[in-house]
């Protein structure tokens, strides 16, 4: 048996500290080189949201639908729930009643090379494709189809089968991954339990489990809604046509409920928290995490600036210090994770052999 070792996770609320000599970096707007994305953005009656953005550099179509909802809008007991049903929404209406990947494959995206998947994070769950231009009509249709119609297709063997798959990936990427843990220890720790932050996205073994159709259901009524989304067709298209299209495919399909977001806050730590965890892995490594500005908020470009300064290249301030002046590292990693409801900016550096 291969001996443990020992991994300490740290956090220390000295943001403050962090941020002083950053917040102090502004930007010159009247020397400013920033280039312009042109788009036009519009609202259809049942409140779904659309956006446009014309490039013709190639001659293909990108689909992006982001749903306003993620982990931080689950209830007690189905943790992992927003990931599951991301899941789920790939395996076909009642219309587009095969998979989900089978349409868009026949409709020239490739999955290969990362052309359509889905992702699901603690704010939202968004769902892409890219396809040949001629194809956006094919492409919206099978996106209305599943939006209007996926509680027609579901049951209860789709649902077994993506909780296994969701479970493995679970025990894949968090429970026989060398430092899986570490972003679960430092939710749980950062953010104080009732927090939507304080659980990672995966969510537990016992509430997957447990979902059932009805669960499923529910949260498809609740969430995935035309009020709750915002469509973006970006690409190498004619945007009168993209608008009658979306009309056509997404018009028709009524809003749901109105929806309460939760609330952005203020969170502190009372002092400097220390955590070690013992894992069976190669070389400790230490994580400090610092509370930060959410997205947009002041400090948080200045954050991901300063992020890139300690350690985006081989000349950066902490690769420099750590990796090549007195190697004692064998990576660093810095980077400001702003979001909607409070921000936290992690470091972590693993020691040499």
């Amino acid at each position: 048996m291969s001996p443990i070792f020992k991994t300490t996770v740290s956090f220390l609320l000295i943001f403050a500290v962090l941020a002083g000599p950053f917040a102090t970096i502004k930007s010159n707007a009247q020397t400013s080189s920033v280039p312009k994305i042109e788009f036009e953005k519009y609202v259809l009656p049942n409140g779904l949201q659309v956006i446009l953005h014309v490039d013709r550099k190639l001659p293909v179509v990108h689909v992006n639908q982001w749903f306003y909802v993620g982990s931080a809008n689950e209830r007690a007991g189905r943790s992992g729930f927003a990931h599951l049903f991301e899941h789920m929404m790939f395996q076909g209406s009642k219309n587009a009643n095969k998979e989900y990947f089978e349409y868009v494959e026949t409709a020239g995206a490739n999955l290969l090379e990362g052309g359509v998947n889905g992702t699901t994070n603690q704010d939202r769950t968004n769902y892409f494709a890219t396809v040949p231009s001629g194809n956006l009509e094919n492409l919206l249709w099978i996106e209305a189809d599943r939006l209007a119609t996926l509680p027609d297709a579901l049951d209860k063997a789709k649902l077994d089968n993506q909780k296994m798959v969701v479970r493995n990936e679970r025990r894949q990427g968090l429970e026989n991954t060398p430092y899986g843990r570490s972003f679960k220890l430092m939710l749980e720790n950062l953010f104080p339990r009732g927090h939507p932050y304080h659980t990672d996205v995966i969510g537990v073994h016992e509430d997957l489990n447990a979902a059932n159709v009805d669960d499923v259901n529910d949260f498809f009524r609740q969430y995935y809604t035309p009020n709750n989304l915002s469509l973006t067709i970006s690409g190498d298209f004619d945007p009168a046509e993209a608008k009658r299209l979306v009309e056509k495919y997404f018009g028709t399909i009524p809003p749901g409920p109105a929806l309460d977001r939760p609330a952005k806050s203020t969170v502190t730590l009372n002092g400097e928290k220390i955590v070690n965890a013992s894992d069976r892995v190669p070389q400790e490594r230490t994580y400090f995490a610092w509370h930060s500005p959410a997205y947009f908020d002041a400090g948080d470009a200045e954050l991901s600036l300063a992020a890139s300064v300690l350690t985006n290249g081989l000349s950066a301030r902490l690769n420099k210090a750590l990796l090549y002046d007195q190697q004692l590292a064998s990576n660093v990693v810095v980077f400001q994770s702003g979001q909607p409801l409070s921000g936290f900016f992690p470091m972590w550096v693993t020691a040499r052999p």
